[in-house]
This record gives structure tokens, C-alpha cells and sequence, in this order.
């Protein structure tokens, strides 16, 4: 007979060994289809290393990849330490999106010194709304935040399509529906000439460190995970639970809004409706492999970019289907979801005669 047991206290070692053992797990049951689509498998993990680090323009295509990632992982790592299920991140992208554009393409002539941090502000803002209606409605009436925030990003989708067939149209776009172009001096600055890396990527590490810093060295971090750990047990020892979660709501939000900033005033210049390819969904399994840590969620966002991005190489030279990374992506995430549940608990053995006799 079998019981499962609580851990004491997982070691550190296996705290940070399961996500890279995760890692290397998923890479490795990825030969599997990779076999079946008759394609070598050390040829195809050279492509993909080549198509991350074969140069610096591959390289930097994957920071560009990671720098949503990093804010919408943050997003998510910070709900879920409090035990707030954001999963509207993929909705707060596209509402920090919409104000950046609203504010940047024309609304105000400042310049660059002015009009980047206006920008920010408000796309952040946005974003933060769109997690702050969620939280009320939990805090106020007990309604499922993973329902209200998953359902959200359908509402949010389908008002940005209605926004750019309409108020956000550019008048240029040939009946295209997209939003007119950011004012060049609303644009995020590049870090390197001819490439796509912009400060962004930056600003998405400063914030790492600071959320890093102010989880573990702060009163509102330590509210925040002890709102995780028991939200009854901090209310009783006089924790606010309902502003620590409306705390942390607005933070979220305002991260996964400053992703959807990122996108439009940093590498596309304006928007669409396809914009993002889920990385509001994808930021959900960065924080997960990176065990919700901030500064693991940096590293985390750039493993899974290296995926998608050395697998699109991979595709273009052998013929193998990119969808390989997303294979690799959702088995990491079961990979980690198997592991944490290694580290909390343990799986013993119980002899009946003694159990019938105690």
C-alpha cells in the first residue's frame, strides 16, 4: 500500500534542479517526434542550436523573442505567489498594446524624452485595468479570477478588432485593420544597429530585479507570500488579503501591459489583431519552469525563446515542422508540473499489518 506524504522542506537543490532538469527532459522526448518525421535528430538540434547562437543577428532574434516573455513571465509569477490565477495576461498585452498606440500615433506631438515614458505609463495603466477588474470581482462576490481573466482576453480581442475597424484604423492602411504608426519619436530605442533588439529588453531585466528584490527583501513581498501561503492565516495576523491582492493585481497587469508596449513601440510600430502569438499563454509556462522566481523567470523566457526561434531555423533547414516548439514548450511545462509535485510530496510505502495494528 502507497501514501502520499508532505515534504518537510525540499532542498535547495532540488528547488533549482527541476526546472533545468525539466528542460533537458523535454528537449530530450522531443526525438521522439522528431524520429518520426524521419529527420536526423543530432543534425536537427544543430540547426536548432546554429539558429539561436550561429550569429549575432540569430542571437539577437532571440532576445527580441524574450523580452515579451520576460514581462508577461513576471506577470504571472507575481499573480501566482499570491495565489492569483492570472490568466488574462495574453488580454493585458493587447490593452497596454491599444494605449500606446492611442497615445503615440499622433495624440501628442512631445518629444522622445516625453512622449516614451507617456507611452509606458498609460500602456502599463491599461494593462493593469484589465487585471484589476478580475480582482474586485473576486474580492467582492468570490468569482473565479481563472474564469474572469481567461474569458476577459476573448472580450479584450474581440473590442481591439472593433477598435481597428474603427477609432484605431489607420486612414493609410490601404482598408487594412491595423492602427496608424507610432510618431518615430515614440519608438523605443535599438540596442544595435540593423537589429530588432530594442531597449525593451532592458527595461524588461531592470524590472527582473527589482521584482526579485522586492519579493524577497520587502514588507509588501512578504505580504504578498504570505498571502500565498495561507490568505486566512495572514488575515488573522493582520494582513490586508484584499489590498495585498489588489497590490499585486495592478503590478501583473501593469507588467503584461508593458509586453504589449514592447511589441508595438518597440519592434513593430503599430498594431493588428495577430500581433501577439500568445505570449501572454506562453508567459504562464516561463513562470512556471522558472519555479515563479523573477530572476529564474529571465532565464526561463529565454529558454523558450531559444525553442521557438531555433526551431523556426530548424524548419527552414530541414523541413521539419516548427510546431516541434510548442511539442517542446507544453512538455517542459508537464516536465516542471511532475517535478513540483516531486518536491512537495513523497510517495511511501506502508506495510497493512502495521498500519491495522496502530
Amino acid at each position: 500500500m502507497i501514501r502520499i506524504e508532505p515534504r518537510q522542506a525540499p532542498s535547495r537543490l532540488m528547488t533549482l534542479g527541476i526546472p533545468v532538469l525539466s528542460a533537458v527532459i523535454a528537449l530530450a522526448l522531443a526525438t521522439i517526434p522528431l524520429a518520426f518525421a524521419g529527420a536526423s535528430i543530432g543534425q536537427a538540434y544543430v540547426e536548432m542550436f546554429k539558429g539561436v547562437f550561429g550569429s549575432v543577428f540569430a542571437f539577437t532574434e532571440m532576445l527580441t523573442r524574450a523580452t515579451p516573455l520576460i514581462f508577461t513571465g513576471l506577470a504571472a509569477a507575481l499573480a501566482f505567489r499570491a495565489r492569483l490565477w492570472n490568466i488574462g495576461a495574453e488580454g493585458q498585452l493587447y490593452l497596454g498594446a491599444m494605449a500606446a498606440v492611442a497615445v503615440g500615433s499622433g495624440a501628442f506631438d512631445l518629444p522622445a524624452i516625453f512622449l516614451i515614458p507617456v507611452i509606458v505609463i498609460l500602456g502599463c495603466a491599461a494593462g493593469a485595468v484589465g487585471m484589476v477588474v478580475p480582482t474586485v470581482l473576486k474580492s467582492r462576490f468570490g468569482a473565479d479570477e481563472v474564469v474572469t481573466t481567461l474569458l476577459l482576453n476573448f472580450i479584450i480581442l474581440i473590442f481591439l478588432q472593433m477598435m481597428l475597424e474603427g477609432a484605431l484604423k489607420d486612414p493609410m492602411g490601404l482598408g487594412w485593420p491595423q492602427s496608424p504608426p507610432i510618431l518615430d519619436q515614440g519608438m523605443l530605442p535599438p540596442l544595435m544597429d540593423r537589429m530588432r533588439v530594442h531597449s525593451g529588453l532592458i527595461i524588461a531585466l531592470v524590472v527582473a530585479v527589482i521584482a526579485q528584490f522586492m519579493l524577497v527583501r520587502s514588507v509588501w513581498g512578504f505580504k504578498l507570500r504570505a498571502v500565498g501561503e495561507n490568505a486566512a492565516a495572514a488575515g488573522h495576523a493582520g494582513i490586508g488579503v484584499n489590498r495585498s491582492l489588489m497590490s499585486v493585481a495592478i503590478v501583473s497587469g501593469a507588467l503584461a501591459g508593458m509586453a504589449g508596449v514592447s511589441e508595438v513601440a518597440g519592434l513593430k510600430g503599430y498594431l493588428t489583431a495577430d500581433i501577439s502569438p500568445g505570449f501572454g499563454y506562453t508567459g504562464i509556462v516561463v513562470a512556471m519552469l522558472a519555479g515563479l522566481s523573477p530572476i529564474g523567470v529571465v532565464i526561463s523566457a529565454m529558454f523558450i525563446a531559444s525553442v521557438f526561434v531555433g526551431a523556426d531555423s530548424m524548419s527552414r533547414a530541414m523541413g521539419v515542422s516548427s510546431y516541434l516548439a510548442d511539442l517542446v514548450v507544453s512538455i517542459s511545462l508537464l516536465c516542471v508540473l511532475i517535478g513540483g509535485f516531486s518536491a512537495r510530496y513523497r510517495i511511501t510505502r506502508i506495510n497493512r499489518q502495521r498500519e491495522q495494528s496502530a
